[in-house]
């Protein structure tokens, strides 16, 4: 596992990864500001550093081997699979954005689709686990057509309205 962070490309000193490199990470999740009560809580709270010592593992390096088996054993149907080539091709076709998504992105992408699945308590992969992961998983990896006028997430969400579930 690696989880990294990423500065605001605006800010003195850091640049946009290359295509290349964001291809390379599974999902790009954006947590935002926290709101009010929980950042007065943060504020009025004592320092919370110690509490990392008494930490433990939520699974042993055995138990995530194992998970990520049970991941893979998730049934994606031909059905599915044709909605998300479908979805691949739309990111393809100039219409949306400026250059589509790679073979790489569409392994993710079902790779994401089918730990959400189990984690659903289901042994298959629904549309409607590729249309709640795909932002998350395909926005970073994509730049929106010029006159687009949107965001990453948000012209994902409109491809998605567009590519009718088949």
């Amino acid at each position: 596992f690696v989880i990294a962070t990423q500065n605001p490309s605006d800010q003195l000193g850091t640049y946009p990864l290359p295509e290349s490199q964001l291809d390379r990470f599974l999902m790009c999740i954006t947590l935002g500001y926290p709101d009010r009560a929980s950042e007065r809580a943060l504020l009025a709270g004592e320092d919370r550093r110690h509490l990392v010592d008494r930490m433990g593992a939520v699974l042993s390096p055995a138990e995530l081997v194992l998970a990520q088996a049970e991941v893979q054993k998730v049934h994606a149907s031909e059905a599915l699979l044709d909605y998300l080539q479908a979805l691949i091709a739309a990111t393809r076709s100039g219409q949306w954005f400026a250059e589509g998504l790679s073979p790489r992105a569409g392994i993710a992408i079902l790779r994401a689709a089918r730990a959400r699945a189990l984690l659903a308590q289901r042994d298959y992969v629904a549309p409607d686990d590729i249309q709640a992961i795909l932002p998350q998983t395909a926005a970073h990896r994509l730049v929106p057509v010029a006159s687009a006028g949107r965001g990453r997430v948000e012209q994902v969400r409109a491809m998605l309205e567009a590519v009718g579930i088949p």
